[in-house]
């Protein structure tokens, strides 16, 4: 092999192999990417945590309308109590409904009680996701047998 040819050979390997700034532009390849993944996390975690405060906030409305003496009362109480219950897990509710069916309120009977909530996602731009997402929980409470219910 000629002399020239040795020196030619490696510097245009070093110039074919040079990755000077390759990871600079793989970051800012990948950086809108991982904030976007980062986002769609932190919507799936609060859609979770929503459903937990309003599967809390159902058991808590049933055990209270299952205490009230009247099906009238029955659904105010497991109305102000899911109210209370979200609120104090700091849960914002664009819409709430609290449907209690007292068919069968009576001494031995029970109460059930479905919280709907739809759960803001509008504070997580950059996702095209809905603006609320409705979240629902049913619990069932059992009236107390020796007690009168008018």
């Amino acid at each position: 092999m000629p002399a020239c040819m040795r020196l030619v050979r490696p510097r245009l390997r070093r110039e074919l192999h040079d990755e000077a700034g390759a990871v600079a532009t793989e970051l800012v390849l990948l950086t809108p990417l991982l904030i976007v993944l980062l986002l769609f996390v932190v919507a799936l975690g609060h859609l979770a945590g929503a459903r937990i405060n309003v599967d809390g906030a159902a058991a808590q409305a049933a055990r209270a309308a299952s205490i009230a003496t009247t099906p009238a009362g029955a659904a105010a109480e497991a109305r102000q109590s899911a109210v209370a219950a979200l609120g104090s897990d700091h849960v914002t509710c664009a819409t709430l409904e609290v449907a209690t069916n007292t068919a069968r309120f009576a001494p031995g009977g029970s109460v059930t009680v479905t919280v709907t909530c739809a759960v803001a996602l509008s504070e997580l731009t950059g996702l095209r996701l809905p603006a609320s997402e409705q979240v629902a929980s049913s619990a069932t409470s059992v009236v107390d047998t020796y007690r009168s219910v008018p």
